[in-house]
C-alpha cells in the first residue's frame, strides 16, 4: 500500500465513523485546499470526490492528472461545464452512491450555494459544516509520514545550500539589493529542482525591517547595510515547503544590538521547549516571557507547522486554541522576532521536525553578522 492509499484509508475511516457516503474536495482558485494532492499526488486546480471505496479526480487540466495523479476514475472538469454541481452529480452516478446518502460538501461552501445543491439533489443528505472531513484531514496532515519527512528533509538541504550561498554574496557584495536577494533566490531554487519558493519573498534593507511582513515584500532599495536587514523566504519541493528568517546585522548601534541579541536568546530558549507532549501554547508563553523581561512584546506567534501549506497546523501562538501537544512527525517552524519603528527589526526563523527522541533542527537559518 503506497502513502496516498494510506491517507485515503484515514480518511474513510473517519467517513464511516461519520456515516458520510460521499465527500467533494475543491482545490480551485479562491478556494484553495492542498489535501487533494495529499490525498492523489494531483498538484491542484481539481474535485475530488471519495466514496467508501472509491476516489474520482475531477482536474481541470487532464494532461497533468494523467501525468502525477492516483485515482480510482479521473474525469475532465470539462466533461461536466466546468460546474461544481455538475461534477458532484456525475460523482454520485459514477461512484454508485445510493439514495438517501449522506454527502458533505466543502465547509467553505456559500450559504446560497449550499441552498442550490440541497434544491438541486432533494434525494440525498447535504450537509455543509465547520468540523468537517477536510478539518479532520488538516489534522490528519499535521503528522507527516514517512514520504512526506524524506521531501521535506530533502527541501531543507537545499534551503540550507541557499542560506550559506546568500551568506558569500551579501559578504562579496554580489547581493547590493533587495531586489537582487529576492531574484537570486528564485532562480537559484529552480536551479536546485526545486517548484520555486512557498510564499513571496520578504526582504527588507535596513530602512524596511521594522515591519513584521515588509510591503511591498521587496523593492530595488539597498540591502545589508548598516542595521537590522531581514530576508524571509521558504522554498517548495514536491509540493512541500521550507520557511526561513535571516537577519544581517551590520555596525548595528546598542538598541540594535540587544534586538539582536535578545532574538538569539529566545530562540535557544524556544528550542528547550520542544519536548513530546508540551503543548505549544507553553513554548509562546515561555518566550513572551522572556520578551517581557526586556520590555519588549512579541506581535505575532512564535511559530507555526508547515507542509503542503506555508502555514499549516500545529499553531505556536499564546492564545486560547493553541493547544496543541508536540508529538513525533510533527514539523513547523519557530521565529521569535523584535521590531521598532526607528531601530528596525530582527527575526529568526528555522524549521524543526519532531522525533521519537527529541527533536532535529532541519534548517540552518541565523544572524548574520556582518
Amino acid at each position: 500500500m503506497n502513502y496516498c492509499q494510506m491517507r485515503l484509508e484515514k480518511i474513510r475511516d473517519w467517513m464511516s465513523q461519520e456515516g458520510i457516503s460521499l465527500v467533494m474536495f475543491e482545490d480551485t482558485e479562491g478556494r484553495r485546499d492542498t489535501t487533494i494532492r495529499w490525498l492523489t499526488g494531483h498538484p491542484g486546480d481539481a474535485l475530488l470526490f471519495l466514496s467508501p471505496d472509491k476516489s474520482l479526480l475531477v482536474p481541470w487540466d487532464i494532461i497533468l492528472a494523467k501525468l502525477y495523479a492516483r485515482s480510482d476514475f479521473v474525469i475532465p472538469y470539462n466533461d461536466f461545464n466546468r460546474l461544481p454541481k455538475m461534477a458532484i452529480k456525475g460523482a454520485v452516478e459514477k461512484l454508485g452512491i445510493p439514495y438517501g446518502s449522506r454527502i458533505e460538501i466543502p465547509s467553505v461552501t456559500s450559504y446560497p450555494d449550499f441552498l442550490d445543491y440541497i434544491s438541486e439533489m432533494p434525494e440525498f443528505d447535504i450537509i455543509c459544516r465547520e468540523k468537517s472531513t477536510a478539518s479532520h484531514a488538516l489534522n490528519l496532515r499535521m503528522i507527516k509520514d514517512a514520504e512526506e519527512i524524506a521531501i521535506i528533509r530533502k527541501a531543507a538541504g537545499i534551503t540550507n545550500k541557499i542560506i550559506d550561498l546568500l551568506e558569500k554574496n551579501v559578504r562579496s557584495g554580489k547581493i547590493k539589493t533587495e531586489a537582487d536577494a529576492a531574484i537570486f533566490i528564485e532562480l537559484e531554487s529552480r536551479k536546485q529542482g526545486c517548484e520555486g519558493t512557498g510564499f513571496e519573498t520578504l526582504a527588507a534593507g535596513p530602512d524596511r525591517s521594522f515591519g513584521i511582513h515588509a510591503f511591498p515584500a521587496w523593492t530595488a532599495a539597498p540591502f545589508a547595510g548598516q542595521g537590522l536587514s531581514i530576508l524571509d523566504f521558504g522554498l517548495r519541493l514536491a509540493g512541500y515547503n521550507t520557511d526561513v528568517t535571516l537577519t544581517f546585522v551590520r555596525e548595528p548601534n546598542a538598541q540594535q544590538q540587544k534586538m539582536a541579541n535578545l532574538v538569539e536568546k529566545a530562540v535557544k530558549l524556544a528550542a528547550e521547549c520542544l519536548v513530546n507532549g508540551n503543548e505549544t501554547i507553553h513554548l509562546a508563553q515561555t518566550v513572551d516571557a522572556l520578551f517581557a523581561k526586556s520590555r519588549k512584546r512579541m506581535v505575532h506567534g512564535l511559530g507555526h507547522g508547515i507542509g503542503l501549506d506555508a502555514h499549516e497546523y500545529p499553531f505556536i501562538r499564546n492564545r486560547a486554541g493553541s493547544e496543541w501537544v508536540l508529538e513525533p512527525g510533527m514539523f513547523f517552524s519557530l521565529e521569535p522576532g523584535v521590531y521598532d519603528p526607528v531601530h528596525g527589526g530582527c527575526r529568526l526563523e528555522n524549521d524543526y521536525l519532531m522525533t521519537e527522541t527529541g527533536y532535529e533542527t532541519l534548517t540552518e537559518a541565523r544572524i548574520i553578522w556582518l
